[in-house]
Order: structure tokens, then C-alpha cells, then sequence
């Protein structure tokens, strides 16, 4: 039998299954335009990259803030390939969409999703569907509650008072009462020792500033975002995910994802050796967590899934907690009324307990302004699931309608720092870093964004704030700090300090004994 006819067959259904392709995907682009255009925003800067250029070179949210102040709570922008992004900052639809009725309508983008699984495997940041994150989610609660985190507070006084004595020691070679130290080192050193012993009771000894294949690759994929590639990647993962495998930054990728996982497969495997002579009942870190419900099961947890939950726990620990840390440092380095202020009220001897930190007034307010102006995380993203109607506290501008329709696959963001410096809310003030405004009353009344909200809220900020507050708290009472540079945000993964004009991440801070 001749070939030609099953090849003439093959190769037509295969246009045909193309073509099918295709159109299903222009219907659904041209629908959705449809379905947006009375939405107002900015017209597109390019027809290749739309909005990403702007977005990606210039101040981060700097674009969200000025799109917002002049088209209104819900505004339309293009990314790159002329898809269709919406911003929205609106309180009923915020609300919605991050809350019981709306999160898993909208779950991770695609191209979000992709990240997490390529750098992280299948934990709970990329995990979708209600019953499938609230499982992982109590995988992992029960390490994390603030009666955890009590039992964790001498692993955050200790690994604070590491970082102190290499300051210290600094200050000794110097034989000079001041010395300059890059700060975003230290401080993601600390965070990734931090976690790494409060949830695994594994020691990496970051904080004895030897080189480390983790710290170099993890600050390798999220601290250089200065390159052409960089930009590339993060304007077209959107759509094409794909993008994440190729180049030199997909090789990054794998690379931390094999370093996280060969570091977690290690830890996990020693700690089921040694179960029997070391689990005690009263041991609540996450590896013991993880290793009795394991022994309980019927079914055993596989190897994989406790890599991922693993590895996304050291990564989320690490890259925000860091960024955190120096934006604080930042901030009392140019506010030393404050610095002075803060010192005082913290001066007793002793390591404070969690529920004493938690009673430090202006310690709470400076944490709380430092995440109000910098947000670790800038943007929200979310992709409409289905065609679903969202609830707005006012009609869009030209129209009556007091909700709005998101077509099925829209990629929507919700702008943090939009949220956190809105003069309505904050004051004409809004703009400045001034910790007092915790202090008034009606603050009760005013809400963070920075960890978002609902039931998909990080579910370490707990954890988070008080190993913040521990390393506020011992550095605060050996050093002071003074800043002599200009200083920018810059947007890596997170968003991170820099001298202005240079590419990765620098704080360069004078510190001196008190």
C-alpha cells in the first residue's frame, strides 16, 4: 500500500488541528478586546512590547501610580504580542478577587505558575484548586502559628547575634570607628540561615561569610535583572512559559532548582535516618511536622512533592525576608531621629520574648512603614479562570454598570504599592516614611497589602516579622547607621535596594559601634 495517502492525511490534520488552534486563540483575543474596550488606560507604547519596556526599566510601580491617578481604579494596559492586562486597585474588586468567593476563579497566570514549577517544583506557590492548596496549606500551618514561633525566637536571636559578630569583626580589621558594609549580602545570608534552622534544623553556616554554591545561585537567577535576556523572559513568559527552558537564564533556573533540590533531598533523607532518636513530641519545626504525618500515613509522601514543599520554603524565606531587611536598615539609616528612637525604646538587657516585640510601638511602626513603602512583592497577579463578573465600589468612568466583567484569561495584577500610598487612604503625606502614623488610633483601620489577603495570604508572616524584628532589635543596640549614597528600588523578583544607575543589588551602609 502506497504511504502518499497516509502522509496527504497526516499532514492535513495536522494544519487542520493548527488551524483549529489558531482560531480558537484569535477568537478569544478578539473577544476579549471587545469585552474591554470601554475600559480606559494608557494607549501602547510599542506594538511588539507594549507596556513591559517602560515597566521594566523605569521606577518600579512608578507607571501603576501615575495610569491609576489619571484613568481611575481599573485601568487597561498592553504587554507584549498586544495581550491585554488589567490593573486594578478598586476595594470591592481587590476584596473579591484574593477572597473566599474569588481566589480560586483566579488563580496564578500561566507564565507565574511556570516560574514557580521550574525553580520550585509543585508546592503550595503553585499549586491552583481549592482542595489541593488548603492540603498543602495544613501541610505547613502548624509550624508557623505564633505558639511555633515562640520556640523559634532563640534561633532568630542566634543567627542575628552571627551576623553582629561579623560586623563586629569588620569593625575590628578596619581598626577604624566606622566601616562601609554591603548590607543585601548579609541580610540574605541571615534569612537563608534563618529559615533553613527554624524550619529544618539544618545549619548551611552562611553567616561565617564563606562562599556558598546556594547564596550564589539564588542571588544569581533573582539579583541580575539588568540584562537583555532578563527582559525578554519576563515580557513573554505571560505567553509563551516555554521561554523559561531556553538561554542562559533557563539554564540559571535549573540550576538553583538542582542546588535547592539536592540540599533538600539531603536534609529530608538524614532526617528520616535519625527519626526514632530525635523526633520528640514536642519538636514543631516543619521537617518534624512533615516527618510524623509521614509516618502516619497510609500513604507515604513522595520524595518529590516534600523537595518542592521544601524547596519553596527556603526560596520564599530567603528573597522577600532579605529584601525586607534592608529596606528597614535603609530607613533608620536616613532617619536618625527615628534610629535614636528606636534604640531607647528597645534598650532593656536581655533578648526579648516574641509577645515583648510585638509590644514595642515604634519597633511595630517601623517594620509596618518599611513594608508600606516597599512592598517585597510589587504586583498581585491573577488570571481570569472563567468568564466571571467582579463587584466595584464605582461604575468604570462612561459607565453605570457597578461591577465588571473579566473575560476568561485575562491576566489582571493588583498593584501593591498603588494600595499602600493612596493619599486617601494614607494622607497627602502618603509618599514619606514616617512610622508615627502607626501610632494613631485610626491606623487600626488601615490595611497592608504587603503579604496580601484572603485565604491565599503568605502563610509565613508570622514567622517572617519576628525573625524581622529579632535582627532589628540586636543590630539596633551594637551599631548605628548612616547612608552616603543615593539609593533606588529596582525590580528583581522581589524589590531590592541599589545605587542608583548600577545593575544587581547594593546598601552600602556606614556602621559604628554605640
Amino acid at each position: 500500500m502506497s504511504m502518499q495517502p497516509l502522509l496527504v492525511n497526516a499532514t492535513f490534520t495536522g494544519f487542520a488541528l493548527a488551524a483549529f488552534v489558531v482560531s480558537k486563540f484569535l477568537i478569544r483575543f478578539i473577544s476579549a478586546r471587545i469585552s474591554l474596550r470601554h475600559i480606559p488606560g494608557p494607549p501602547s507604547s510599542s506594538f511588539v512590547w507594549g507596556e513591559e519596556w517602560n515597566l521594566y526599566h523605569d521606577a518600579p510601580g512608578s507607571h501603576y501610580l501615575e495610569w491609576h491617578q489619571q484613568f481611575g481604579k481599573v485601568v487597561k494596559f498592553h504587554g507584549a504580542c498586544g495581550h491585554q492586562i488589567l490593573s486594578i486597585t478598586d476595594e470591592y474588586a481587590v476584596a473579591f478577587i484574593v477572597g473566599a468567593e474569588g481566589i480560586y476563579k483566579f488563580p496564578k497566570p500561566d507564565g507565574v505558575r511556570a516560574w514557580f514549577q521550574k525553580t520550585l517544583g509543585e508546592g503550595i506557590l503553585w499549586i491552583e484548586g481549592k482542595e489541593a492548596h488548603e492540603k498543602q496549606r495544613r501541610s505547613l500551618a502548624p509550624a508557623l502559628t505564633q505558639q511555633s514561633i515562640r520556640k523559634f525566637i532563640s534561633i532568630f536571636y542566634e543567627t542575628s547575634g552571627k551576623l553582629a559578630a561579623q560586623w563586629a569583626k569588620l569593625l575590628d580589621n578596619s581598626q577604624t570607628d566606622e566601616v562601609e558594609i554591603e548590607v543585601t549580602n548579609w541580610a540574605g545570608r541571615f534569612a537563608l540561615d534563618t529559615v533553613a534552622r527554624a524550619a529544618f534544623s539544618y545549619d548551611f553556616d552562611l553567616l561565617s561569610g564563606e562562599p556558598n554554591a546556594l547564596a550564589e545561585a539564588l542571588d544569581g537567577l533573582t539579583n541580575n535583572e539588568n540584562k537583555l535576556s532578563s527582559f525578554y523572559m519576563r515580557a513573554l513568559f505571560w505567553m509563551f512559559p516555554s521561554i523559561l527552558s531556553i538561554g542562559k537564564k533557563g539554564k540559571m533556573i535549573r540550576r538553583v532548582k538542582a542546588e535547592l533540590g539536592a540540599i533538600a533531598r539531603g536534609m529530608w533523607r538524614d532526617a528520616k535516618s535519625t527519626i526514632d532518636s530525635h523526633s520528640t513530641d514536642d519538636d514543631k519545626t516543619l521537617m518534624a511536622l512533615m516527618l510524623k504525618a509521614d509516618a502516619a500515613s497510609d500513604q507515604q509522601l513522595r520524595e518529590d512533592e516534600i523537595v518542592a514543599q521544601m524547596r519553596t520554603v527556603l526560596s520564599a524565606g530567603y528573597e522577600t525576608v532579605s529584601a525586607v531587611i534592608a529596606w528597614v536598615l535603609y530607613e533608620l539609616s536616613m532617619n536618625p531621629r527615628i534610629q535614636g528612637q528606636l534604640r531607647n525604646e528597645i534598650s532593656s538587657p536581655g533578648d526579648p520574648s516574641l509577645d515583648e516585640l510585638n509590644k514595642y510601638p515604634i519597633l511595630n511602626s517601623v517594620i509596618l512603614e518599611t513594608l508600606r513603602l516597599h512592598p517585597a512583592i510589587l504586583e498581585n497577579h491573577h488570571q481570569a479562570a472563567e468568564t466571571i463578573s467582579v463587584p466595584l465600589s464605582e461604575p468604570i468612568p462612561g459607565n453605570s454598570a457597578p461591577y465588571l466583567v473579566i473575560p476568561k484569561g485575562t491576566v489582571l495584577l493588583i498593584p501593591v504599592n498603588v494600595l499602600q500610598i493612596d493619599p486617601e487612604i494614607w494622607g497627602d503625606d502618603a509618599h514619606l516614611f514616617r512610622p508615627e502614623r502607626w501610632l494613631d488610633p485610626d491606623s487600626t483601620n488601615r490595611n497592608l497589602f504587603a503579604f496580601s489577603e484572603g485565604p491565599r495570604s503568605c502563610i509565613g508572616k508570622k514567622f517572617a516579622l519576628a525573625e524581622i524584628k529579632a535582627l532589628t532589635v540586636t543590630l539596633i543596640r551594637q551599631f548605628s547607621f548612616t547612608c552616603s549614597h543615593e539609593i533606588e528600588a529596582f525590580q528583581s523578583f522581589v524589590i531590592r535596594p541599589r545605587i542608583r544607575g548600577q545593575g544587581s543589588s547594593s546598601l552600602p551602609l556606614t556602621v559604628s559601634r554605640i
